[in-house]
Parts: C-alpha cells; structure tokens; sequence
C-alpha cells in the first residue's frame, strides 16, 4: 500500500468517526438536558448546600440581560482573537524554543485554554462540591473529545482539506494512562487528599514525558538517519 492510499484511508476513516463523535455527543447532551436531567439535579442540589459562599454569591448584584448579551458579546470576540493569536504563535515557539509538540499540545495550550474552568473547579473542590468540580472538569474534556476535535474535521472536510485524528503512538499511551488512572480514583464514588495528589504526580509525570519526547520530524530525520547508516554499512561490508 502506498504512502498516499494510507494518508487518503485515515483521512476518510477519520471524518466517518468524526461523525460519529458527534452524534455520541449529540445523544449526550440529550440524555444530560432532557430525558435524565433529574439525576442530575438531584446531585447538584447536594453539592449547592455545601457551598460556602452561597448568600454571599447570592447578595452580589446581578448583570441585566442586555448586560450579559454584550458581556458575552465583548468576551467571545476577544476569545477568537487570542485564540487566533495563539495557534499562530504555537509553530514559532515549537521551532525557536525547542518546545516539543507533545508538550504544547498536551500541557501548554490546555493549561491555557482551560484556566478559567481549572480555577473554577478548584474553587469547588475547596468547598467540598466534587460533583460540580467533576463536572466542570470531565464535560469541559468530553466536549473537547467529542465535539470539538470532531468538528474541526468535519470544517475541514468542507473546506476541501485533508484534516485526520492521526495520533502519534505516545499521544495515545498517555491518553491511556489518563483515562485508567481517573477510571480508577472515580469507580468507588469517593476522592481524598492522597488520589488527588497522585492524580497530580500523573500529570507531572505525563508533562515531563511530554517535555522531552521528540518531535515527529525529529524521528523522522532520526529514523531516515539510522536508515542511511545501516544502508552504508551493508555496502562497506559487500566491498
């Protein structure tokens, strides 16, 4: 099979699993919004008694609703336009600062993109509210997962552009160990101090992996590089 069959077969197998994922999320929103809300409800309605700050929240003054309409409107154009700023910036920093890709695209810009919601469910896991922290947390990872990783493939495909979920071998074995270690700290329905601080040396661990595994065309000088020199050395041994 050719190098360019292969590339066309994961384009393709990549928009039909996009489509999928989507409609995974669209049945997901459904189940959480409309048919199963009440277990939900139920849950979160535990958590608000223990919020500490709850009168003091509740006695702030409130935003009208023109007041909110051009709230969001300000925040969502100045988001795209840093969100614009940064991914231009991304291949510069890569290049220049020896900043691996892994390290960018698993640490860097989720720390980033993601900070408001972190300090949020930080802030609720103080207050001892982990179903809200938990569900700040996950569906802020599930929409990321579901929607919109998908959707850029979908965008992509009608702009006419070969977009794919191509993950390299180490994006997935970490993918992995994520998943097992929040599966495993999450089947009991209970959290401590000690989950919580080996779910951060999990992190640490994965940045650290991340920060010094090379870039994809590094491996490939790497491996072309290896490939030249048994290449000689098969011809040096032949004379």
């Amino acid at each position: 099979m050719s190098e360019d069959k292969l590339t066309s077969d994961v384009v393709a197998i990549s928009r039909l699993v996009a489509i999928l994922l989507l409609v995974a999320y669209a049945v997901f929103v459904f189940f959480q919004a409309r048919t199963h809300h009440g277990i939900y409800d139920a849950i979160f309605e535990q958590d608000e008694h223990r919020d500490k700050d709850k009168v003091r929240d509740q006695n702030k003054d409130k935003l009208t609703l023109t007041e909110c309409v051009i709230a969001l409107t300000v925040a969502i154009a100045l988001v795209t336009l840093i969100a614009i700023a940064l991914v231009r910036e991304i291949e510069p920093i890569v290049e220049e600062h020896s900043i691996s890709d892994p390290f960018m695209g698993l640490i860097l810009v989720p720390l980033v993109e993601k900070f408001a919601e972190h300090l949020t469910a930080i802030d609720e896991a103080w207050d001892n509210q982990m179903n809200f922290a938990l569900s700040h947390v996950l569906g802020a990872t599930l929409q990321t997962a579901l929607f919109n990783g998908p959707l850029t493939v979908i965008v992509a495909w009608g702009l006419d552009m070969d977009f794919a979920f191509d993950f390299q071998l180490f994006d997935i074995a970490m993918l992995l160990l994520a998943v097992i270690t929040v599966g495993g700290f999450l089947r009991d329905q209970k959290s401590n101090y000690l989950e919580g601080f080996l779910s951060v040396l999990v992190y640490i661990a994965i940045a650290v992996a991340a920060y010094y595994y090379p870039n994809p065309h590094d491996l490939e000088k790497l491996e072309g590089g290896g490939a030249a020199e048994g290449s000689t050395g098969s011809e040096g041994g032949g004379h």
